[in-house]
């Protein structure tokens, strides 16, 4: 999985942005590494305060050592959870 952190305007729709990005994305993997690429289906969006920018730049920094530790899928449960969002945990895997 990837965490990004941006900066998107009102009119950005975030499933397209999404979209092109993995199509994007998967076609320079496919091109570079491993023509099997693929992403999964789906993905988690959350907003972020201004103010919490820094906060959440220094949390992707430490995602290799945090993934040593913890599954992608026990993040966002625990993401999804300090949120305050309901979810249904078959869409987690």
């Amino acid at each position: 999985h990837v965490h990004i952190l941006a900066s998107l305007r009102p009119v950005h729709c975030i499933a397209d942005v999404l979209r092109d990005l993995k199509k994007e994305s998967s076609t320079w993997a496919k091109e570079n590494f491993d023509r099997r690429f693929t992403w999964q289906e789906g993905y988690a969006a959350f907003t972020v305060s201004p103010t919490a920018t820094d906060s959440v730049r220094r949390y992707i920094a430490t995602q290799e050592a945090h993934h040593r530790k913890h599954s992608s899928v026990d993040e966002l449960r625990e993401l999804l959870n300090a949120a305050g969002i309901e979810f249904d945990e078959k869409y987690l895997l």
